[in-house]
């Protein structure tokens, strides 16, 4: 085991479990779920398709209902397992609904239309997943375009502030001069101010200076606010 094995893996009771090592994991992995637990959700539903996102209750796997082509209809329809009077289960295809009432037919028989509460039917749903929402951005937009702004406008902002900010820091820091004090107090002061008190007027600088419709118009209000 590495050294640094030995040290994430370490027991206060030396080879036996304290209770506190395992209150320290047991915080230790809830609060790794806390941090990651949303970003996963986040990918798991980039995968959804839209019906899927809008269901309720959610799932975490993009699940997606099967459809079958019926004879009689131009589009798939989706298919639900029905509970018949016997105690049977049946796979009918829905095609039509109003309100709590669905219209079903049997893909093998389609000439037959049953009606069904939609209570006592179940979707017959399979793991799918939805590789066109990575795809149509680049087909239906320019991605690429997007993409370039986006990271100019953070490298940018990025670099200015650091420049900034580092000097104002190492000035602050290093040199004793009168109003030192206070200036750190006007600092810490304005980093309370809701961009929302500021935002007209920032709009309003911005509009004077011709910036409207360019990337430098984004970049120097994020730089010169705090």
């Amino acid at each position: 085991m590495s050294a640094a094995a030995r040290f994430l893996f370490r027991r206060r009771g030396g080879e036996g479990w304290h209770w506190t090592d395992v209150l320290s994991w047991i915080w230790l992995v809830g609060g790794l779920l806390v941090m990651f637990g949303p970003a996963l959700w986040l990918v798991a539903s980039s995968f959804k398709t839209p019906a899927a996102l809008a269901e309720f209750p959610p799932t975490l796997l993009p699940y997606a209902t099967k459809t079958a082509t019926v004879e009689g209809f131009d589009k798939p329809l989706a298919l639900y397992e029905v509970v018949q009077p016997d105690g049977s289960v049946k796979v009918l295809a829905e095609a039509r609904r109003v309100g709590t009432m669905a219209q079903m037919v049997d893909p093998a028989q389609p000439g037959e239309t049953l009606r069904v509460n939609i209570a006592e039917r179940r979707p017959v749903r399979a793991l799918s997943f939805s590789w066109s929402n990575y795809t149509e951005p680049f087909t239906q937009f320019d991605f690429l375009r997007y993409l370039w702004n986006s990271v100019f406008v953070t490298v940018m902002a990025t670099v200015i502030t650091l420049v900034v900010n580092s000097m104002a820091a190492f000035a602050l820091s290093k040199y004793e001069f009168r109003g030192r004090g206070f200036a750190m107090l006007v600092i810490l002061a304005t980093l309370m101010v809701p961009l929302s008190v500021i935002m007209v007027p920032l709009y309003s600088i911005i509009s004077s200076l011709g910036l409207f419709n360019s990337l430098w118009g984004v970049i120097l209000p994020t730089v010169a606010t705090p």
